[in-house]
């Protein structure tokens, strides 16, 4: 089975939007048996909340659907997955900070298995739900795609 957790750093929109889309993904293709899919926080200003409301209507519009809540990400969240896969480049210095650079080799950018490397878009800051839907669900096929070939 193989690992996945999803970081932001609130852990309200982007993460567990790329957590639900590709838990989407996953069931589509049929292969959700080989996947334990989470998401997390890089701070806890937010552990405890639900899915943004927006982010959550954004996700029903493309007829996606799950709940999520809140939670900062673990020592054992960093040790236990395969992939750690972080919103933005902050959220990646952050961290290789908390772990002190000790898991770097499993953490990515989430759009970087795209063919155009890239931040997701903040929502929180730009307001922009759809755009940032956008550059999750095309990390998270490019991701899928990847471990077809590589991992499963």
């Amino acid at each position: 089975m193989i690992k996945v957790c999803f970081v932001c750093l609130g852990n309200i929109c982007r993460s567990p939007m790329a957590e639900l889309v590709f838990k989407d993904l996953a069931e589509k293709e049929g292969l959700s048996d080989k996947f334990e899919i989470t998401s997390c926080g890089t701070s806890s200003c937010e552990a405890g909340s639900a899915i943004y409301p927006p982010i959550k209507r954004t996700l029903d519009s493309h007829r996606i659907s799950g709940s999520h809540i809140a939670r900062k990400i673990t020592k054992t969240d960093l040790e236990d997955s395969d992939y750690i896969l972080a919103m933005d480049g902050e959220n990646i210095y952050e961290l290789k900070c908390m772990s002190g650079g000790k898991y770097s080799d499993k953490m990515y950018k989430l759009c970087s298995f795209t063919d155009k490397p890239r931040d997701v878009a903040d929502p929180w800051y730009t307001r922009d739900f759809e755009r940032a839907y956008c550059d999750v669900f095309d990390g998270c096929r490019a991701f899928l795609e990847y471990l077809k070939r590589e991992a499963l």
